[in-house]
């Protein structure tokens, strides 16, 4: 489900409304994305890299470079791109996906010359809910809290990450 929510980030020093395309993600197979454009409007939804019966092994990251310069094309130019930076996985196929999507998020930003980072899973929760190990449950009510209704998880995680970025700079304020 996508969903859009008017979010002009206003800047105190500058005065005015500085609206600059961010992308914030959540990266796994369902990958959580929000997207605050350049009109101020946030965007968001979760999208399936799951690779299909007869898909080779890197099918999953050739269709996330494709869809991550479709957003571009689309939404763009995007100015920054932010990532939930997860340092511990559940399991050993959650960490090869992560890696895999890290490394083609990283590769195709660098050729494009968009500034991109990573921020720790706990530095977003608390950001969200006050609580820097808050459940899921908790992150998905903290994105409700703010007027989106994400379908999941990953798109709460998305939101809270786009909020992040945009009310302390990327970790500046």
């Amino acid at each position: 489900m996508n969903q859009t929510i008017s979010m002009p980030d206003v800047r105190p020093e500058q005065g005015r409304v500085s609206a600059s395309c961010i992308l914030a993600l959540d990266l796994g197979t369902t990958t959580g994305w929000a997207l605050r454009g350049h009109d101020g409007l946030i965007t968001s939804g979760t999208v399936s890299f799951r690779p299909g019966r007869f898909d080779g092994g890197g099918m999953r990251y050739l269709r996330f470079t494709n869809w991550l310069t479709e957003i571009d094309r689309l939404s763009g130019p995007i100015a920054a791109i932010w990532f939930e930076e997860v340092r511990r996985h559940a399991g050993t196929d959650a960490a090869h996906v992560f890696g895999g999507l890290l490394a083609t998020l990283t590769s195709w930003a660098e050729l494009r010359g968009i500034p991109y980072g990573g921020t720790p899973v706990g530095t977003i929760k608390k950001h969200a809910t006050g609580k820097g190990n808050a459940d899921k449950a908790a992150m998905i009510a903290a994105a409700r809290a703010r007027g989106f209704s994400p379908a999941d998880d990953n798109e709460a995680d998305a939101i809270a990450i786009l909020h992040w970025a945009i009310e302390t700079g990327g970790g500046m304020a």
